[in-house]
């Protein structure tokens, strides 16, 4: 499973999947062992947890994640979008609460030896397929830029609503300040 350039992505040497910017995409496919599907669907439902969102928050890295069972329960796919190297991906989530969830989710698939293996990132590439076409609609932003441009926005909104901002917009003392193009678009865009 190879995958080939495109226009604007780049493949991974290393490892399959596609990058758009610094996010890349990783996406595998796997068989159900028969009979699982309920016990793997009751498990998927266990790692929205509060536990597993603080291990996602401290990696930060992760942009998304699906978990998607198909082919009449035969099948499973996980795929999600990341920062940085597929290999720091996988380390990562090894290890925290996600690894353990992954050991629980991947148990019921045919063939999975366990986050903690030796050979866990060769079976991830034998699963992954790379996706034909990748976009991402921030491709310049990590994960941890897109926090911080929240709360920065937070903050800003919080401003915004103070007297005092209003007081400062009416001040004549700050006319030219306020007739600048750069502080007119900030004004547009907080107001967007």
């Amino acid at each position: 499973m190879t995958a080939t350039t495109g226009a604007g992505q780049t493949a991974h040497p290393e490892r399959p999947g596609r990058s758009d910017g610094v996010c890349s995409e990783f996406t595998v496919f796997t068989k159900i062992k028969p009979g699982h599907a309920d016990a793997l669907r009751e498990d998927l439902a266990r790692i929205a947890s509060v536990e597993n969102r603080a291990a996602l928050h401290e990696i930060g890295t992760l942009h998304d994640a699906r978990h998607v069972l198909f082919d009449d329960d035969t099948q499973f796919m996980f795929a999600s979008v990341f920062d940085g190297s597929w290999d720091t991906y996988i380390d990562d989530f090894g290890k925290t609460v996600v690894g353990a969830n992954f050991d629980r989710i991947f148990s019921h698939t045919e063939g999975f030896p366990g986050v903690s293996d030796p050979g866990v990132k060769e079976w991830f590439v034998a699963h992954q397929e790379p996706a034909g076409v990748f976009v991402s609609s921030y491709p310049d932003l990590t994960v941890q830029q897109i926090w911080k441009d929240q709360r920065v926005d937070d903050a800003f909104q919080e401003v915004l609503d103070t007297p005092e901002f209003r007081a400062a917009l009416d001040n004549p003392a700050n006319a030219e300040l306020l007739a600048t193009p750069a502080f007119q678009k900030l004004l547009q865009e907080a107001s967007a």
